[in-house]
């Protein structure tokens, strides 16, 4: 399965919709993307309402988004599904993710 991302632009927000895997294959997809896409914007939405399953390699891509944001703007994140949700607590990403 492959991980669809979806570019959104609003001003000075970026919404990006991740849909299918986040895991060891796809990571790369989506850092790759961040480096080249999301340099300049100031507030970060990503929208996991179809994204199916995250894995510690895209855990570890939340986490260096959530770094870089925190230098330049703000991160949240919406429609994040039950059993990503339940993933993000077990890690504790929950205590310092905004998700709405």
């Amino acid at each position: 399965m492959s991980l669809e991302i979806k570019k959104v632009s609003e001003e000075e927000t970026i919404t990006v919709v991740l849909g299918g895997r986040l895991d060891t294959t796809t990571a790369p997809q989506l850092e790759e993307f961040a480096e080249k896409e999301l340099q300049d914007v100031k507030n970060l939405i990503l929208d996991f309402e179809n994204l199916e399953y995250i894995s510690s390699a895209g855990l570890r891509i939340i986490l260096k988004l959530q770094k870089m944001m925190n230098k330049i703007g703000t991160m949240k994140l919406i429609h994040v599904g039950e059993a990503i949700l339940e993933i993000f607590e077990v890690t504790g990403f929950v205590d310092f993710l905004d998700i709405q």
